[in-house]
């Protein structure tokens, strides 16, 4: 039976997980402080080690040192209520396995702890001492999707199994880059047609020449150049799931066409009689708001309301702060598999830069620099040196109320100065929440999704309130 140690000096938090754990076959023991989890550690071997990082006597920082360095096979969790992902990074250089953050929730906690004790036994069956696994490591799902810490990720991982066994057709709106095909990947490979065709159709390349014999195929010498039988995209996914990404590209007259399609859930090739059965589940990608396409005749409102049966909102990079130094250790991984490199972390320079810059080309942009900087690391750690001009010299952009900086950053007027003094109690209540509401946006660097999170309240109410304030 594998030992594990509890430290955390809230007693019913490490009473419940010592019976949780208990429950699923551990021997546990628990220790309230640092110094009493560090005398059970000398009184007996344990494989594991949960420890919490904010204790009354010292810091999770603290003891993974200590462990580590008298106990060094021994694994190492660290449980923090604080999503910081620059501690998370550093806690793991130092060695520990992974950390968790709260709430806890079961099925992370065992899966965690399942992994970091094989991992461990791996090891020293082996004859190794026990290294830290990144995050990213474990995070990538067999559909390449990473899963991230920000609530704008644990809310688009809901919302995929949430719709992923359903048949329903799905539009993921998101700026480009921001990782809309790998979403739609994650919905199929979790949906029933897992181990059907996932065919991918990039309809912003399409000439309105050749999409109908794309999508719907032809019949050779149905026309000119037609030298061949041709199966399109709708056939080719029968069974399984059609992505269409960019789909506001497309002309009217193949959005007329679509839609018979998906209504009848039928296509006939060009040149042929023949109409051929389809189930098909289609899920569609834009980055344009398909509404105001509507309202000025470019997209069919018929034909968006039978997409529309669900939509998921990909948030982009720049809103999923907690999120970007996990997505380039997995990146750095691939790298580092694709390239034959060695190349094992960044630089805390380099992670200040991830952090702060603002990632207009999204996901992609962000893999495209790691792979780059693995490629041109001369050792095992990225610097800053090996980043472009423009990621290593950007600066946050001054806050200016006069004009919109260059990287398209929201304009926030600032009201006119009151020249009368106001001594009610409700004038007095605004202007306490401008100042408060102002100061926090200054802080994120106007990121209203991390301004909300900070103010406890959700996005829908900080517009509201920035209007009603007249904060524009």
């Amino acid at each position: 039976m594998k030992k594990i140690l509890i430290i955390d000096d809230e007693v019913n938090v490490a009473l419940l997980l010592s019976k949780f754990l208990t429950r699923n076959g551990f021997d546990v023991t628990t220790a309230s402080s640092g110094n009493s989890g560090l005398e059970h550690l000398k009184n007996g071997e344990f494989a594991l080690v949960l420890c919490d990082y904010r204790l009354e006597d010292t810091d999770g920082r603290e003891m993974l040192r200590k462990i580590k360095t008298q106990y060094p096979k021994t694994g190492v969790i660290i449980i923090t209520g604080y999503s910081d992902i620059k501690m998370a990074v550093e806690l793991i250089k130092m060695g520990a396995y992974d950390y968790i953050s709260k709430p806890l929730y079961p099925d992370e906690i065992l899966n965690t702890i399942t992994k970091a004790i094989e991992t461990r036994q791996a090891l020293l069956d082996d004859g190794a001492s026990p290294a830290p696994i990144t995050k990213s490591s474990k995070k990538q799902a067999t559909d390449g999707i990473v899963v991230g810490t920000s609530r704008a990720s644990k809310e688009l991982s809901r919302q995929i199994e949430l719709v992923a066994p359903t048949n329903y057709s799905v539009i993921i709106l998101g700026e480009s880059g921001s990782g809309k095909e790998e979403v739609a990947k994650s919905i199929h490979l979790h949906s029933p047609r897992s181990n059907q065709p996932f065919i991918a159709m990039d309809c912003g390349s399409l000439t309105k020449e050749l999409a109908a014999s794309e999508f719907f195929g032809h019949e050779k010498g149905s026309f000119t150049g037609a030298f061949t039988t041709k199966i399109g995209h709708f056939e080719m996914a029968n069974g399984g799931t059609l992505f269409l990404d960019e789909v506001g590209n497309l002309s009217y007259e193949i959005q007329a066409a679509l839609l018979r399609t998906v209504q009848e859930r039928k296509v006939k090739r060009i040149g042929s009689t023949k109409e051929i059965d389809l189930d098909v589940r289609i899920i569609v990608a834009t980055n344009e708001n398909l509404v105001d396409a509507i309202q000025k005749g470019r997209f069919r409102e018929d034909l968006y309301h039978r997409f529309n049966e669900f939509s998921i909102y990909m948030p982009p990079l720049r809103e999923r702060g907690d999120d970007i130094m996990l997505l380039a250790e997995h990146f750095l991984q691939a790298a580092n598999l694709e390239l034959q490199r060695n190349v094992t972390h960044f630089s805390p320079e380099v992670i200040d830069c991830f952090i702060n810059y603002r990632w207009p080309g999204n996901v992609r942009e962000l893999k495209n620099i790691v792979k780059r900087a693995a490629l041109i690391s001369e050792g095992s750690e990225i610097t800053i040196k090996s980043l472009p001009l423009e990621i290593s010299n950007y600066k946050l952009p001054a806050f200016d109320y006069g004009q919109q900086n260059s990287f398209n950053q929201p304009q926030y007027e600032q009201r006119s100065e009151i020249k009368e003094p106001r001594h009610d109690l409700k004038n007095a209540a605004l202007e306490a929440e401008y100042e408060t509401i102002l100061k926090v946006l200054r802080e994120v660097n106007f990121n209203k999704t991390r301004a909300a999170e900070i103010l406890n309240i959700d996005r829908k109410t900080l517009y509201n309130k920035m209007k009603a304030i007249n904060l524009k």
